[in-house]
């Protein structure tokens, strides 16, 4: 058999440079780097000026830096000297001032935290500046003047040769202008408003001095008293009319005072005033470089589920016993097995052209290449008289063997080696499984270790009769989930009506196991309580689906990852979902104890709970059609059959024959879809099981069970009558939840009002005798009686009355 390919976890990618990025956004950082900044732009600053003094006398040090006994006169020795050497002699010359100006100027924006758009603003024009002051002073300077630099003279030169010396001085001028205009952002109409104001001031100025001659003048001033008397009667009150109709509005326009009279003689339109608008400020909102839930995990880590049991160790692998699993291989019985089944095949006339032998711990593999014209269905029916001929019990023919074109014959060894747990758990193959639920069933004909994820199946059905294994491969399945998931990562529902089979895990209860409040036993054994377990756990399948639908993801497996990433807020119900595993060991009892009321919440959950970590593995050692019926078998597309005693319980449980031949003790087929794969189930003895539950339940543990949600049973429902004076405080609180709801449940009112399942259940009590809700309908919510809360109002104001 093709081995199949180790899954491989798919890490998610994290974004590039983000430890780098989330450096340099911290406060302390940016603190720390401005500082620096600032003080090497004072440093800077000290060393240029200093250069500029003793610059000629110390160019003769600069090849002497590593010398100790060279002294230079700069006031920030060497390293002063060899960087001014480089931005001012080499470099800008003067220009090279603005340099630590704009450091300075970085620095003190980290320190204050200035958006970084205005950092690169600054140096986008410092640098801009530079080059212009450089160039300007080498058009006026030659070559090896401090003032220039060698930047500014070779850059000067350079320009001259294409321009010359007048269109040098043009760009100049150009970019000082240019720069103006865009720094200050001058245009035209800024221009022409100013050329405007001082047209205005130099008007003005010559009307005063006309007036001032005017009214100095005794013949003007009397010529115009005259020419206005004729007609002051008829003009007077028509001109007093409109001038107080537009001394208003000239006041609320101008914002003056009330013109002159001189002025309101000679009315004319007011001039245009140039009125300044003031613009705003804008102030930026500041932005978060991260949202708040990496803010979070930053700050304290992804949340651990595992951490309120932090020092929990899960059960070494002295516990389980270890057992000689070395196949030997008997060439004797091999070459006669060969013989046998090719002579049995030629009475028959098939001939065949190639066998192969594959020896497992049980059973082993005999394909053969039958020769071309044969047909399988001739082999196929051949099974009994090729067990016969082998005197063998368990002949299993597999015709073709899926993937490959040979026919499989599985014959049973005559000395069968022992499938340990130890061997099983010890696998690589286990061990490195990238799985959420992991089980190692056992091996394989090829001795393969066989690892299957029980969250993929998503549910198991087994089947077998009495004693061929099937407590046991349950005993495994548990096993190697205690070996592998924390206890705040997997928890168990355990039925046993049989009361004897799963006992010995009652001693990791605080660990492991989940049960419903004010029980005593968390393995369950009498059937009214399965009932009201598994509608317990219909009830949190809706309320797992209610959270995925908020936090809006699809399965327990983003919903957990996205809880641990912070990113649902527990205020809102939301909280780390465990896997839950349903373990029943004899289904066919509660089939004929509680039929319906079994069948019902495990058909629904067998449909719905994979996506939510709901996972079923329900046992029966009578497969017959009443006990898995259609409905049942239809959801568990997983199924192990260990030997049945008839092909029609085979068909039942496997949908094909094989079971029936089977040899017991371990030897099972497990179909996860369309393939059977024959396996030799791990043993595990009681005694290995008793020493793991000791060793977890002597650890610390949670302070109870994992708890699951209250059920109301029939029993919960009550048609008396109670006093209106012994209700609840929260029964109106309770009537409005439920009708508005429109669904009567315990569960919504322990949600809504946050209460435990007695208080709970006495106002479902309540809300019966008041006629609100209905009786107890098994399952179901209970029917909400009144449609709306007008008709509510009404019904208790009439029970005041």
């Amino acid at each position: 058999m093709a081995k199949k390919k180790k899954p491989t976890k798919i890490e998610p990618k994290k974004p590039r440079f983000q430890s780098a990025k989330a450096f340099l956004e911290n406060r302390q950082t940016q603190t720390t780097f401005g500082l620096f900044l600032a003080i090497f732009a004072i440093f800077l600053l000290v060393a240029f000026t200093s250069f500029l003094f003793s610059w000629e006398t110390d160019q003769s040090e600069l090849t002497e830096f590593t010398n100790k006994s060279s002294n230079v006169k700069n006031l920030l020795g060497k390293i002063g000297h060899s960087l001014s050497n480089f931005f001012m002699y080499k470099g800008f010359g003067i220009a090279a001032f603005i340099l630590p100006i704009l450091i300075f100027f970085t620095g003190i924006y980290l320190l204050l935290q200035v958006h970084l758009k205005k950092i690169r603003k600054s140096w986008g024009w410092g640098i801009l500046g530079m080059l212009w002051l450089s160039i300007l002073t080498g058009f006026f300077t030659k070559a090896g003047s401090l003032l220039s630099g060698v930047v500014g003279f070779e850059m000067n030169n350079y320009l001259q040769k294409f321009l010359g010396k007048t269109g040098v001085l043009l760009l100049l001028i150009f970019g000082l202008l240019s720069y103006f205009a865009i720094r200050f952002k001058i245009n035209a109409h800024h221009i022409s408003k100013l050329l405007k104001r001082k047209e205005k001031v130099i008007g003005q100025t010559s009307t005063d001095s006309e007036k001032n001659a005017t009214q100095n003048d005794p013949v003007t001033q009397k010529t115009e008293e005259l020419s206005l008397k004729p007609n002051e009667s008829i003009e007077k009150s028509e001109f007093e009319l409109s001038v107080e109709n537009l001394q208003p509005t000239i006041k609320n326009y101008l914002g003056k005072k009330e013109p002159k009279k001189e002025v309101a003689l000679d009315i004319e339109t007011p001039p245009e005033e140039d009125v300044e608008i003031a613009i705003e400020k804008i102030v930026e909102e500041k932005t978060e470089s991260e949202n708040l839930s990496d803010k979070l995990v930053k700050d304290f880590g992804e949340f651990d589920p595992k951490l309120e049991l932090g020092t929990f160790k899960f059960p070494t692998l002295n516990l389980l016993r270890e057992f000689n699993e070395s196949i030997s291989i008997d060439q004797e019985e091999l070459e006669a097995n060969k013989n046998r089944i090719v002579e049995t095949l030629n009475n028959y006339k098939i001939g065949i052209a190639q066998i192969k032998a594959t020896v497992g711990p049980t059973v082993t593999l005999y394909e053969i290449v039958p020769e071309a014209g044969i047909r399988i269905s001739k082999i196929k029916n051949l099974e009994d008289d090729i067990a016969l001929s082998l005197s063998a019990l368990g002949i299993r023919i597999i015709a073709p063997i899926p993937g490959k074109g040979t026919i499989g014959i599985e014959v049973p060894n005559k000395k069968a080696t022992m499938v340990s747990m130890k061997s099983m758990i010890a696998s690589t193959k286990f061990q490195n499984a990238q799985m959420e639920l992991p089980i190692a069933l056992g091996k394989t004909i090829s001795n393969e270790s066989f690892v299957v994820d029980l969250a993929k199946m998503p549910h198991l059905l087994m089947a077998g009769a009495t004693g061929q294994g099937k407590s046991v491969g349950l005993n495994v399945i548990l096993t190697s989930l205690l070996y592998k998931k924390h206890p705040a990562e997997v928890k168990f529902v355990l039925v046993d009506p049989k009361k004897v089979e799963l006992t010995l895990f009652n001693k990791i209860e605080r660990h492991y196991l989940a049960k419903l409040p004010d029980t005593d036993e968390a393995i369950i054994t009498d059937t009214t309580k399965v009932v009201h377990t598994l509608n317990s756990l219909c009830i949190e399948m809706d309320n797992r689906y209610d959270l995925l639908k908020s936090a809006m993801v699809r399965n327990i497996k983003e919903y957990n990852e996205k809880f641990k990433t912070r990113k649902l807020n527990p205020e809102n119900g939301h909280q780390f979902l465990p896997y839950i595993v349903l373990v029943i060991d004899e289904f066919a009892d509660l089939i004929m104890t509680a039929g319906k009321e079994v069948e019902t919440p495990i058909a629904r959950l067998a449909q719905l709970a994979r996506a939510i970590g709901i996972h079923l593995i329900v046992a029966t050692q009578r497969p017959s059609v009443n006990v898995i019926t259609g409905i049942i078998k239809a959801n568990f597309p997983s199924r192990i059959a260990f030997r049945v005693t008839s092909k029609i319980d085979s068909r039942t449980i496997l949908d094909s024959s094989g079971a029936d031949q089977l040899i017991g003790k371990g030897d099972m087929l497990y179909s996860g879809g369309n393939q059977l794969v024959r396996i030799q189930c791990a043993f595990v003895d009681t005694p290995e099981v008793e020493k793991i539950t000791d060793f977890i339940g002597s650890q610390k543990a949670y302070p109870e069970a994992h708890l699951l949600p209250e059920f109301l049973g029939e029993e919960s429902g009550t048609s008396l009558d109670i006093n209106i004076n012994d209700r609840d405080s929260l029964f109106k609180d309770a009537c409005l939840v439920i009708v508005r709801a429109q669904q009567g449940s315990a569960s919504l009112l322990q949600r809504k009002l946050k209460l435990g399942y007695n208080r709970a259940g006495r106002l479902i009590d309540q809300l019966e005798a008041a006629g609100i809700v209905g009786p107890f309908e098994g399952s179901k919510a209970r029917q909400v009686l009144v449609p709306d809360e007008m008709a509510l109002n009404q019904l208790l104001d009439n029970e005041k009355k």
